[in-house]
């Protein structure tokens, strides 16, 4: 399929980096808070880091129509993503393809069950980092994003190559996802709860909390039947000494906003009490926070 149409959902700092890439050359509509909106309206979006620029791209608050052959980029939290995809499905079309890139596990399914199952759904996952510095500003990290290996998630990553981005296929989405989650795990609530930027909590003080946090997640995923690499302990320590920016639990503590830790750390321990496997750390990672929340 030939995507005439993007919109992006969730137009929050990974959002608009998304956005910036891909307004080059395509028809996009960013859906945002009313604040990042109008100042991209009104002076463009002004982006940094790994990719600079001014970009003139559509915003707007809310979903009023899906044009055919639309791609929708969900990258809503964990959290808002049932609703972003029941407050979408009355206007999706039978052509209309949602790449799914928040975090957490079942997000595929979760938009499915929303939708009816009668929309594709293609499973992505984004190693890009992003900060929304105030509406209209964010500052992009580089990284890749890995795309479920189907015809249409083909027709993505060609798109995003395009435009730019760094993507991959994979034939093993499940596995990765908890890839993905076991950092999220690690670099979430560590740099929430002491304030530091990613690299910073690579300190060799902090090893064996990052080292529990890793072989409680990799439990619970042996349990519910993903093998992870032999080396993916090593690589997990070699990406977290490689992003400077503050992670998004970081800032959304920071601007009082609820956190994704129930999708988290709060989904490691609620999968290890479902197979018996104590998950102590990650427990008082979802305490601590929601200690940081409450103080909002």
């Amino acid at each position: 399929m030939i995507f005439k149409r993007i919109l992006i959902v969730g137009g929050g700092a990974i959002g608009s980096c998304y956005g910036a890439y891909l307004s080059r050359g395509n028809d996009l509509t960013l859906i945002c808070r009313a604040a990042h909106a109008e100042a991209v309206n009104s002076h463009g979006l002004v982006v940094s880091g790994a990719l600079e620029g001014t970009f003139r791209l559509k915003a707007s608050t809310q979903v009023t129509e899906v044009q055919p052959q639309t791609l929708i980029l969900l990258t809503t939290k964990a959290q808002d993503v049932a609703e972003a995809a029941r407050a979408l499905e009355p206007s999706l079309r039978a052509d209309t393809v949602i790449l799914a890139l928040s975090n957490g596990l079942r997000i595929k399914e979760t938009i499915q069950e929303m939708t009816g199952s009668r929309f594709e759904v293609v499973r992505g996952l984004t190693f890009m980092a992003a900060e929304l510095f105030e509406p209209g500003r964010v500052a992009c990290w580089a990284g890749t994003t890995l795309i479920e290996r189907t015809k249409t998630g083909e027709e993505i990553r060609a798109l995003f190559a395009r435009s730019g981005l760094r993507a991959e296929l994979t034939e093993e989405i499940k596995k990765e996802e908890w890839k993905k989650l076991i950092i999220n795990c690690i670099i979430n609530p560590l740099t929430a709860v002491l304030r530091a930027r990613d690299n910073e909590i690579a300190a060799p003080i902090l090893k064996d909390v990052r080292g529990s946090l890793f072989e409680e997640c990799a439990s619970v995923a042996e349990a519910e039947g993903v093998r992870l690499d032999r080396n993916f302990e090593t690589e997990v320590e070699r990406k977290i000494t490689g992003y400077t920016n503050y992670s998004s639990m970081y800032q959304d503590l920071a601007k009082g906003k609820k956190t994704e830790i129930a999708f988290l750390n709060g989904t490691v321990v609620e999968l290890g009490r479902k197979h018996g496997i104590r998950t102590p750390v990650n427990e008082a990672m979802v305490g601590l926070i929601r200690f940081l929340e409450g103080k909002r």
